[in-house]
């Protein structure tokens, strides 16, 4: 059978496919960061806006929850899969040159390290400032008399009923420990001199930090039982009580030809999830040895998988706090989105597509506008038709709602959901299982080839006719992110669009990863797409090819130049493939928020290229090329980066922005603003590290995000929030047609 490790990977490598030899061949003979510390590179940039004093102070400390959320996420994808590789005695290298032990034992050093800054800048940095305001985490003997006795009775009431003490000994083996709960581990000595372990489990029912009535003073609910411990053990002495948690390995992997119900199989592999291997354990200072090794042992893992924190386990937590205090004075200066004016007439939305393309660029111009074209859809008698991707949904998503309306309706509602979408996995099934309830046809996408793409297609009756209307976009479908995210979203009812959107709909629900791959790999099969380039199955050759005919036009001597702002670079065919373009003479700008492995400025070989990033108040997520051309310039946009995950194993749609007004927008609008960004960009320099950008003397500074702010409110119009905006847009526009109608009268 196999260790259990080399089962994971023999599952990991059949869901994947192989890897192309060519480019592991030639990915020895370029400069690659790793992808790895790229990423942690990239989560302390996100650190130093929670270290940046000009940033207010609950913003810095969302950035410092992010930071936390975000390597978390690490743990639990990247380092697990690393861990998977060394556990099957895999030694193969990284593109960059790493095996993966030298890989973990990297990220390791990179880990605590970053741990280190990231308590250090709440305790010395974050929490300071928030003293100044009134807003502390306070320790309990700092504590009046009576706010102590208050939380004496809110433990009993509150606390106290959901706590199981669970000793560990011959008979009480070591209980199963989710994934990222913190717990208490308790050493109790008896008269006799006998010590033992017990551990609780924090209650995840109610808030870590307690409010102490204020609004702005807190405790930690460990504190709370760490002061009452003893009370469960009237006969022992508590001899000490340390926080700890495991980090699991979170990764699903499937197999196409073992799944019978992709369903199922999600659902089962949710639950072994739940206690899958242990790959960190985050425990508090000062823990007594016996605690650590007893841990160490029942989660198998070594003392180097255990990082030591100066006070608070799990400190993604702290975003809590920003939730409840509601003081704009300490937060960004609020900024609702607006409806672009084109979208803001009594027309019908369809009718104002029809008249031309429209994007958006998000969360600058609202999502509203999205959730109306689906309520548009839903409610319209003459659309007889709706498919749409889902990959990420929301509690009580309005995205949803309407589809479920337009399955009430009659409408015939295809949806994809993805079940394989990471951390999404528990939502889309139950939205799934809604969805199918109300009428839909469900599909749940293809095992091992996540669909990644953003795309929904209306099919509306006008006349003797039927015609597409076809939505794109870089983000999700989510109220969430459409606040907090910059995306591109392109409206439109080109007819080329329709037959793409079609087709691609066709494959994602009438065929298997198997004869798909069969469709593509025949030319006289191949589907002859119009204005969409697909993933896995053209994206990286069209790309290549793109930035080939850059370097053939360099090399002619005239002017070529690639722009691109995508999340991450890493593909070592398509880094090679800039580097040669760059040697050519092509300029070359990279706006990379994430993972960079190209190394840019070495002399010879990317002395053309830059690379730039920035962290600010919205996460940069768009996806954006344009490609000079010879002066007739290319632009596109896209749901996947440069990475082989997007390139292999995903469905992505890249899509050509055709209308040149749009184009010019996007060009001299989204891109030139954000690539001159010197107040929250950051330069990649040649051995890796990230310089923070600042304004030459006699520079104007520009933060492109408050530039797009400011211009959203001088050349669009406000609109209430999400949950507001269709039934406001429904008045509006019964208003406006009896205006209409009274005229005429």
């Amino acid at each position: 059978m196999g260790t259990k490790g080399q089962q994971r990977s023999d599952r990991r490598k059949a869901s994947r496919g192989a890897v192309n030899a060519a480019t592991r061949s030639s990915a020895s003979r370029i400069a690659l960061f790793n992808r790895e510390l790229s990423r942690l590179d990239y989560l302390r940039r996100i650190l130093a806006e929670a270290d940046n004093p000009a940033v207010p102070i609950l913003e810095r400390l969302k950035f410092l929850g992010y930071t936390a959320r975000n390597l978390d996420e690490f743990f639990m994808v990247r380092v697990g899969e690393i861990r998977d590789l060394i556990d099957a005695g895999i030694t193969e290298r990284s593109p960059d040159g790493l095996s993966p032990q030298a890989q973990l034992d990297a990220i390791r050093t990179n880990c605590r390290e970053l741990l280190r800054e990231m308590y250090s800048c709440f305790e010395t940095s974050i929490a300071p400032e928030l003293a100044r305001h009134k807003i502390r985490i306070e320790q309990l003997d700092a504590l009046t008399s009576k706010e102590q006795k208050e939380l004496d009775v809110y433990f009993e009431r509150h606390i106290a009923p959901l706590l199981t003490p669970l000793a560990i000994d011959p008979g009480h083996p070591f209980p199963l420990l989710s994934n990222l709960s913190v717990n208490l581990a308790v050493v109790v000595e008896s008269r006799q001199g006998e010590r033992h372990i017990v551990l609780f489990k924090l209650p995840t029912a109610i808030p870590r930090f307690v409010d102490l009535g204020d609004g702005r003073r807190f405790v930690e609910q460990g504190q709370l039982l760490i002061r009452q411990i003893a009370r469960f053990f009237p006969t022992l002495t508590v001899r000490n009580a340390t926080r700890f948690r495991f980090i699991r390995n979170a990764e699903i992997l499937l197999r196409d030809d073992e799944v019978e119900d992709l369903r199922e199989s999600i659902e089962a592999e949710l639950r072994r999830i739940e206690r899958s291997d242990v790959v960190c354990l985050e425990i508090e200072e000062g823990a007594p040895d016996e605690v650590v090794e007893l841990l160490v042992s029942a989660g198998g893992i070594t003392r180097d998988d255990v990082f030591t924190v100066s006070w608070l386990p799990r400190l993604r937590d702290l975003l809590e706090i920003c939730d409840k205090i509601d003081d704009e004075e300490l937060l960004d200066q609020p900024f609702n989105p607006r409806m672009p004016v084109q979208l803001a007439s009594s027309e019908d939305i369809f009718s104002i597509i029809r008249r031309g393309d429209v994007l958006l660029h998000r969360p600058y111009d609202s999502f509203s506008a999205i959730v109306e074209f689906l309520h548009a859809a839903a409610t319209d008698p003459e659309v007889v038709a709706i498919k749409q991707t889902l990959y990420q949904t929301d509690e009580g998503s309005p995205v949803i709602e309407k589809l479920l309306s337009a399955a009430i309706n009659g409408k015939q509602v295809t949806a994809v959901i993805e079940l394989q979408a990471r951390f999404e996995e528990h939502k889309n099934i139950e939205w799934a299982r809604r969805l199918e309830e109300a009428g839909a046809q469900v599909v749940y996408g293809l095992v091992g080839i996540k669909t990644h793409c953003k795309m929904a297609l209306v099919v509306r009756r006008e006349g003797d006719e039927l015609r597409r209307y076809v939505h794109l976009s870089t983000g999700n479908y989510t109220v969430n992110t459409a606040r907090s995210y910059t995306d591109i979203d392109l409206l439109t009812c080109d007819e080329a669009f329709g037959s793409d959107a079609s087709v691609l709909f066709n494959l994602l629900t009438g065929y298997s990863v198997a004869t798909i791959r069969d469709v593509f790999d025949q030319e006289a099969t191949r589907p002859r797409w119009q204005r969409f380039v697909v993933a896995p199955f053209d994206y990286q050759r069209w790309l290549i090819e793109r930035i080939e005919r850059e370097t053939m036009i360099a090399a002619t001597g005239r002017e070529a130049r690639i722009v691109a702002k995508l999340n991450a670079v890493s593909d070592p065919a398509v880094v090679r493939a800039l580097y040669v373009a760059s040697a050519a003479g092509v300029k070359i700008d990279l706006f990379v928020r994430s993972i960079c492995c190209l190394s840019p400025g070495l002399p010879g070989i990317s002395e053309n290229i830059r690379v730039m990033s920035l962290v600010d108040r919205y996460l940069e997520h768009s996806r954006l090329f344009w490609f000079h051309n010879d002066g007739q310039r290319d632009v596109w946009a896209a749901s996947g980066d440069w990475m082989q995950r997007n390139f292999s194993r995903r469905i992505e749609v890249t899509w050509p922005i055709v209308d040149p007004k749009l184009a010019a927008r996007v060009c001299d609008e989204i891109i030139a603003t954000t690539l001159a960004d010197n107040v929250k960009g950051w330069d990649l320099k040649p051995d890796g590290a990230s310089v923070r950008r600042t304004a030459a003397e006699g520079e104007p500074a520009v933060r492109c995000q408050e530039r797009f702010i400011e211009s959203a409110r001088s050349e669009a119009v406000a609109v209430g929030d999400y949950e507001d905006t269709i039934a406001e847009a429904a008045t509006v526009r019964k208003k406006a047609k009896k205006g209409k109608k009274n005229k005429k009268g």
